[in-house]
């Protein structure tokens, strides 16, 4: 079966338009296989016989661990290498690929996520101090909140988030979960506790769509919960103490 991709292109903040491409992909390759398979042409034509530039994407590692290649296939946010054409194509066996929407497009496929990136940095979150696994349990959740990969999937989902706000999302509560659990006094402790209940806690309505799409399985909700914990409740304890 051939399928055909269906690619939302433009650049920047200006007008975008739709274009299509036929490629021999078998059903289970991964979306990130096909447009591989059109960048590698010797010349790049559309189904119409027109000559089409390269398509812009973002890639890494293309095995589900540096979440690069997050666009909407299918009308869904996904990460294009965990996802199959089969998987993602309408009847018709059109596969259609967007730019996340929530980011500020550079070209084509490819998003500016770098406001991701300095809400964590203006939200202070880095370890001042060895962390402590010596409980298992503790190491376990540890080690899951670890594995987010900054894809934004779970920022273009939320219903909260809108990139303009203070609101960072889900993708700061791992990164969030595991300072707060290891820094529990000092400056830099405070600083953060108060940078997580401006930019996470007071923006949260908890729909959890973030758990659903996350690629990689981040426990948001039980984040969230002992966050909230040693972030808000805790610290307004202490206060009243």
């Amino acid at each position: 079966m051939t399928y055909r991709l269906k690619i939302r292109r433009g650049r920047g903040g200006g007008e975008s338009f739709w274009q299509s491409f036929d490629t021999p992909c078998a059903g289970r390759d991964t979306v990130a296989a096909a447009l591989e398979e059109l960048n590698g042409r010797p010349a790049l034509m559309d189904c119409t016989g027109a000559a089409a530039r390269p398509v812009v994407w973002e890639r890494a590692c293309l095995e589900k661990k540096c979440g690069a290649c997050a666009m909407v296939i299918g009308g869904a946010p996904a990460l294009a290498c965990a996802t199959a054409l089969e998987d993602a194509a309408d009847k018709s066996g059109t596969v259609t690929l967007a730019p996340l929407a929530k980011f500020p497009r550079i070209e084509d496929l490819q998003v500016d996520r770098a406001g991701m990136f300095r809400a964590l940095e203006d939200m202070a979150l880095w370890l001042e101090q060895d962390a402590d696994f010596t409980d298992e349990r503790r190491r376990a959740l540890h080690y899951k909140a670890a594995g987010c990969l900054q894809c934004g999937l779970c920022l273009e989902v939320c219903p909260n988030f809108d990139g303009r706000g203070a609101f960072a999302g889900a993708a700061a509560v791992a990164a969030a979960f595991r300072v707060l659990d290891e820094n529990e006094t000092g400056e830099h402790a405070a600083a953060v506790e108060k940078a997580y209940e401006r930019r996470v806690f007071a923006g949260c309505a908890k729909s959890l769509a973030c758990q659903r799409i996350c690629p990689a399985g981040v426990p948001v909700e039980r984040l969230l919960v002992k966050s909230n914990a040693a972030a808000v409740w805790h610290r307004k304890e202490r206060k009243r103490k």
